[in-house]
């Protein structure tokens, strides 16, 4: 199963059968005519809307009902909400999640497991990316994210407390530390990912709000689309998106999602990112620039959505379970080991961490 992403402009969904058909508008600027595709419900895990494509009620309602679903997008990716169906009826494991969220040395646990995994995967993004470069800033980012690895191994859980105040919830406390080694941790791996790439894009640090060159756009388009990935399994597990363990709980935020999140974003989005530039495939036509925030045209977006559904297809030995499976199951199987960890199934959780 995979996503379906709607990206021409216009386009109408409707349910026809065991099928989504899909019409799409002639356009006349790029000399492509009206036509139809049929797409069978059997094959879709998830639907992305960009822009004003449209889905009639009875598609709507038929996605949801098969537990599908469906995420709205701006015409260049920015996320603006979900249509999913109702949480799993498990609602025991969701109090286990609000009483772990409201116990400072179970968040902080937890916590650190998400930020050991994504820094553990970034260095061996590094190690695997520096095998032919052999260039020594690469590697003295990689020892220093060893360094870092060693210190968060090292921060104790039952030190965590209460915020003592409000305002600077993180200060002073061992939940403040761990912020501090994951922003550490980071700064050395976006130091170096420019030297990863074939060519120079102009990147420099990681710049969100706008990017302010193509490979940031890169990085916020794929971590949006990743977020969508976990948001669903997310719900399929039953656990509550809006509660987490790293990221604030806060008002219309998936916390929980960005959470396990974390520990894939550089095997997902950061390698998809440098597959697509240093192999030629997206090039300075495939971006546009407007006051200094870069994004990828439309053709440029389905380049990268098809290398993105190709990574996620992917099949990996799970460091965890020792059997064969797609990163899109692994997102999954994430949430689920979380989950079994709050059910007090499992005595630690061990984040998905590649060698």
């Amino acid at each position: 199963m995979s996503t379906l992403y709607l990206t021409e402009p216009h386009a109408l969904v409707k349910k026809d059968g065991e099928t989504l058909l899909v019409q799409i508008p002639a356009d006349e600027k790029r000399g492509t005519e009206k036509r139809q595709v049929r797409v069978p419900l059997i094959k879709v895990s998830q639907v992305v809307v960009y822009g004003d494509a449209t889905l009639t009620s009875p598609a709507l309602l038929t996605l949801l009902e098969r537990g599908i679903d469906i995420c709205f997008c701006s015409a260049y990716g920015q996320f603006k909400g979900r249509l999913a169906p109702p949480l799993g009826k498990n609602s025991l494991i969701r109090i286990e999640q609000h009483r772990a969220h409201g116990d400072p040395a179970r968040t902080l646990a937890l916590a650190r497991r998400f930020v050991g995994g994504k820094l553990a995967n970034m260095r061996a993004m590094l190690l695997r990316a520096n095998r032919k470069r052999d260039e020594a800033a690469i590697a003295a980012a990689a020892e220093g994210l060893k360094g870092v690895l060693a210190q968060l191994e090292a921060l104790e859980p039952s030190l965590a407390t209460p915020p003592a105040d409000p305002a600077h919830p993180q200060a002073g406390t061992a939940q403040g530390t761990l912020l501090g080694l994951e922003g550490a941790g980071t700064a050395l791996y976006f130091g170096v990912l420019g030297q990863l790439l074939k060519n120079d894009w102009g990147f420099r640090r990681r710049e969100r709000r706008p990017p302010r060159d193509p490979v940031n756009a890169l990085l916020s388009f794929g971590y949006v689309l990743l977020a969508n990935q976990v948001s669903s399994a997310v719900s399929i597990v039953g656990l509550d998106p809006y509660v987490g363990f790293l990221h604030s709980s806060q008002f219309g935020k998936p916390a929980l999602a960005l959470d396990v999140m974390e520990v894939f974003r550089p095997l997902v989005v950061d390698s998809v990112v440098l597959t697509l530039l240093n192999n030629g495939m997206l090039g300075r036509r495939d971006f546009e620039e407007d006051l200094g925030a870069w994004r990828l045209t439309r053709d440029g977006r389905r380049t990268f959505l098809t290398k993105f559904e190709e990574r996620l297809d992917t099949e990996i030995q799970h460091p965890v379970f020792g059997y064969k499976a797609t990163y899109r199951r692994s997102l999954e199987l994430e949430v689920r080991l979380v989950a079994k960890w709050l059910a007090g199934e499992i005595a630690d959780y061990r984040p998905f961490i590649v060698r």
